[in-house]
């Protein structure tokens, strides 16, 4: 099966950097960019922002996880809701 990492998508990366903050993130042409940041705190470079990624990825390669087929039906239906409704 397929890994399914958790800790690598972007609001989970940036929840790492910067708790609580609120932004948007776009793709653009020059790759990722910070379109609105509402926060008090420097926002994280794009580079640290794919090194936490990588990390995270790292991380997670070295775990065990065992998924109930239950659990990754509700957990690719749970994704696809989200792309629906973005």
């Amino acid at each position: 099966m397929k890994k399914i990492y958790r800790l690598t998508a972007l609001n989970c990366v940036i929840e790492m950097l910067r708790p609580g903050a609120k932004y948007e993130i776009s793709s653009s042409e020059q790759g990722l960019v910070f379109t609105r940041w509402d926060d008090d705190r420097p926002k994280p470079s794009i580079k640290e922002v794919l090194e936490v990624q990588r990390l995270s990825k790292e991380y997670e390669d070295k775990i065990n996880t065992i998924w109930r087929e239950e659990d990754i039906k509700k957990h690719n239906d749970s994704w696809t809701s989200k792309l629906n409704t973005a």
